[in-house]
């Protein structure tokens, strides 16, 4: 898994993952997303567009992130789930918990438009 962390504004960050979000490399992730958080980068938008795998590890890290983000008056946003992601985070309820763009552009376009930091879902 490799991360890449780029800044979309003075406010939002932009974290784009490759590879597989698993029981192995999901410590990875949490580290730098608990990082962002605690320096006050709080607003999150993680892209999956090339991830090919996740598993319990890799929901939890991104479900705790979300967590993080908003008590600190953020948010964590997804974007770029492909099909069977967005199975996934259909079954097990998360497309109900996280707001997911199509694509990080759309997410971007969004969110400094309207400036959204805790959007309920």
């Amino acid at each position: 898994m490799s991360i890449k962390l780029s800044t979309l504004d003075e406010t939002l960050w932009l974290v784009e993952i490759s590879g597989r979000l698993d029981q192995e490399q999901a410590p990875l992730l949490e580290n730098e997303l608990t990082q962002l958080i605690q320096e006050q980068q709080n607003r999150l938008v993680i892209d999956l567009s090339r991830v090919d795998y996740v598993n319990s590890a890799g929901l939890r890290c991104l479900v705790g992130a979300w967590r993080k983000a908003r008590e600190k008056g953020g948010n964590l946003w997804l974007c770029g789930l492909n099909h069977r992601l967005k199975e996934i985070f259909s079954m097990v309820g998360f497309d109900k918990v996280f707001q997911i763009y199509p694509t990080s552009r759309e997410a971007q376009t969004d969110l400094l438009k309207t400036g959204d930091s805790v959007q309920e879902k």
